[in-house]
């Protein structure tokens, strides 16, 4: 019975073993094409657009930066490749670089923090009068275990089974004492065969009395970001059932799935219920299997090329690739199950554990829990086991809180109050209110203002505009396009715009805009409706404190809606747009666009604009008076009902808002409160008269730079009379 027992063990583990292979195989040529990009053009182009914005996001940078390291040499290994004030290189750029590999150095917090981590990972060990085998597992909450499903598979398995900690050398090489507690699968177990995963509970004390509590956690975190194709990932282990060892940074991934991470195991194996976990010690993925290399008869091989059998363990295998599953789908999972009692409050525990800004926690608050009245007959455990596609589950009712955190992301066009007598200048800073939300002892304005100013140091050690390297950029971006059909030309340049839209920053003007895209020679920036001139450190401190006034009043509005339902939270939000607008302008308003992104950060029609000028315009479309110039008007411009005319910048904001009919046709109408197509005559008058200077043609370099596409009105202005622009309005 014993053989029998080890045998499914085994067979358990061959199912996803060959799951994992398959998916391997189907996906070769979408690898190899990781792989090229990875060798050919770097990190930040190995993966989509979106998860790479995101990974940056995630690590506290932006794409300013991330092209300033580009710009570097390669070689660079030995502290920041940039040449900055020691006083300005934070822990953010440092990230930045090792996750671009321009930096093989790590600050000295990252032991700390794996060590942190590794204390959450124990091994897993069932043992029955007819079998034992063992797994790792580590807490995902101050209550809960995972692991994979092949490991735990029933609530009877787990009943048997338990979790060690500190089955490990200490630092003088000696063993530790191993620290053991009871599985409770009577209080939580669910298991999910597809994605080999289970979550069970554990004691809260050990079986000598230690708290669970002292082994902290590592948070699921369902946000998006956490790694890339082309990052190297670490894994905490107990292979084969030996004392922790850990793979640092020696596995690389390769690819990614719906539901599976794929990462090259060239010197590193993994280990069954294993985290994978990246740079800043969070969890990506949770290890399970991987492709192994065979023979010609479908044999799996062992390391020393010799055929593998079972007892030999998993760490023997001869892995092509490691697979693990992807946290953000083990967590929609969880939330599908429909728990209840005692059950639910550890899940709610779990997914409120995964929500603080921190990686790595020592011992996390857990959420405020009420239990309801339930029936003493009841079972307090509960059990769901998807392997037949449908859980089963018995349990109590229980009530309870979870705190609320929210991610808000404000724009700043909305329509706003009329102002009748702006005076152009910089929003006042208000008084910055106390943020909750922190990442490294920082507030999210602290991080963006000093992302921004390290972002404004390296500007300056740059040539403001280099003709000779933009022209030859010029000629080679446009080769090929056929000028001869008006409407060919413009298919073909919303294809070569979009096709070279690489990068898609997040709308970050006090990172992206102010320090180095929208600067003018005289090293100021400048109100695009006024030409009024202020220093890039007024504007970037402007908008920090607007950020932080912004995240205060949204906290506040939190705290005194017990339950704001969509409109309120949508109204609130336009309030706040209208009071605290950045000093940047969108030139095609983001109400035409509904807010969307990449329209939202699309630096080529972003402009340095006082909130006064900014407020005062609104998203009226532009209008040429005729009287204009003998008539009174603010320093912003001129406005009556649905017309503006600035007071200057209309060669640019023309330039700029043919380029969006461009990139994206069809996004906005002729409607009336939008661009009407009687008024493209407008714009081309604006273009003609108005050509674009070295401010402009720096801006296009650097925003292609940055970007990856270009604005054809500043490089051919001579194709504004050719190009059959009627074709752009939906």
């Amino acid at each position: 019975m014993a053989v029998e027992q080890l045998s499914q063990v085994n067979t358990d583990f061959l199912e996803q073993v060959n799951a994992a292979g398959q998916r391997y195989a189907a996906r070769t040529a979408q690898r190899e094409e990781h792989m090229e990009a990875l060798a050919q053009h770097g990190i930040l182009y190995a993966d989509t657009r979106d998860r790479v914005s995101s990974r940056l996001n995630r690590l506290g940078v932006d794409w300013a930066m991330a092209t300033a390291i580009e710009r570097t040499p390669a070689s660079a290994t030995i502290g920041t490749s940039l040449d900055l004030d020691p006083e300005l290189v934070s822990t953010d750029l440092l990230a930045l670089e090792r996750f671009m590999g321009r930096n093989d150095l790590v600050d000295i917090g990252y032991l700390e923090a794996g060590y942190l981590a590794s204390r959450s990972v124990g091994r897993v060990t069932v043992r029955t009068p007819r079998s034992s085998h063992h797994g790792t597992g580590f807490l995902v909450s101050p209550s809960l275990l995972m692991t994979n499903n092949h490991v735990l598979k029933s609530p009877e398995e787990a009943d048997a089974g338990v979790i060690e900690f500190n089955f490990q050398s200490g630092v003088d090489g000696q063993p530790l004492m191993p620290v053991v507690f009871r599985l409770e699968p009577r209080r939580f177990f669910v298991t999910h065969r597809a994605l080999d995963f289970t979550l069970v509970a554990v004691a809260e004390a050990s079986r000598d009395g230690r708290p669970l509590a002292a082994f902290g956690t590592l948070p699921l975190r369902e946000a998006q970001g956490k790694a890339t194709i082309g990052e190297l990932v670490n894994i905490i282990q107990h292979p084969n059932g030996e004392p922790k060892q850990l793979a640092l940074r020696e596995n690389q991934i390769v690819d990614v799935l719906d539901d599976f991470l794929q990462y090259k195991a060239d010197t590193a194996f993994g280990s069954s219920g294993a985290p994978v976990l990246n740079d800043q010690w969070e969890v990506v993925a949770l290890h399970h299997a991987g492709a192994p290399r065979r023979d010609r008869d479908g044999n799996i091989l062992a390391v020393d090329g010799s055929l593998w059998r079972p007892d030999m363990g998993e760490h023997r295998i001869d892995w092509k690739a490691n697979e693990g599953i992807r946290v953000s789908r083990i967590i929609g999972t969880l939330q599908q199950f429909p728990l209840s009692g005692g059950a639910a409050a550890l899940r709610a525990e779990l997914l409120a554990a995964g929500t603080p800004p921190h990686p790595v926690e020592a011992s996390p608050r857990s959420p405020q829990v009420t239990p309801g009245r339930t029936d003493d007959a009841e079972p307090h455990g509960l059990t769901a086991d998807w392997t037949a596609g449908r859980p089963t589950m018995t349990g109590g009712g229980a009530r309870w809180t979870v705190p609320l955190h929210l991610t808000v992301s404000l724009d700043v066009d909305a329509p706003r109050p009329q102002t009748e007598s702006p005076q152009p200048a910089p929003a006042p800073p208000p008084s910055v209110r106390p943020i909750t939300p922190s990442i490294d002892g920082q507030s999210p304005a602290e991080r963006d203002l000093a992302a921004a100013l390290l972002n404004l140091a390296s500007s300056r050690e740059r040539p403001y505009y280099d003709e000779a390297a933009d022209l030859a950029a010029r000629e080679a971006y446009y080769a090929g396009i056929r000028t001869d059909s008006p409407e060919g030309l413009r298919l073909a340049l919303t294809q070569r715009l979009e096709s070279t839209h690489d990068r898609r920053p997040a709308y970050k003007p006090m990172r992206l805009l102010y320090p180095w895209v929208d600067l003018h020679p005289d090293e100021k920036l400048h109100g695009i409706y006024s030409d009024q001139g202020f220093t890039p450190q007024e504007l970037i401190e402007a908008d920090a404190a607007v950020e932080a006034a912004r995240f205060g009043r949204w906290q506040e509005f939190m705290l005194h809606e017990s339950a704001p339902g969509p409109e309120a939270i949508e109204a609130e939000l336009d309030l706040l747009e209208a009071s605290l607008p950045f000093n940047c302008e969108h030139v095609v308003p983001q109400s035409w666009f509904a807010k969307k992104e990449p329209m939202r950060g699309d630096l080529h029609h972003l402009f340095a604009c006082e909130s006064t000028c900014n407020s005062f315009r609104g998203n009226i479309p532009y209008f040429d008076f005729p009287d204009f110039d003998e008539v009174v008007r603010h320093a912003c411009g001129r406005r009556e009902p649905m017309k503006f005319e600035p007071s200057a910048g209309k060669g640019p904001v023309a330039r700029a808002t043919l380029y969006f009919l461009l990139r994206y046709p069809g996004v906005i109408g002729d409607e009336a409160r939008e661009l009407q197509q009687e008024r493209l005559g407008l714009l081309l008058r604006w273009h003609k008269d108005h050509p674009a200077g070295t401010y402009e043609l720096h801006r296009n370099a650097a925003i292609a730079e940055m970007q990856g596409n270009r604005n054809p009105l500043i490089d051919h202005p001579e194709w504004a009379e050719r190009i059959d622009f009627a074709g752009a309005w939906r």
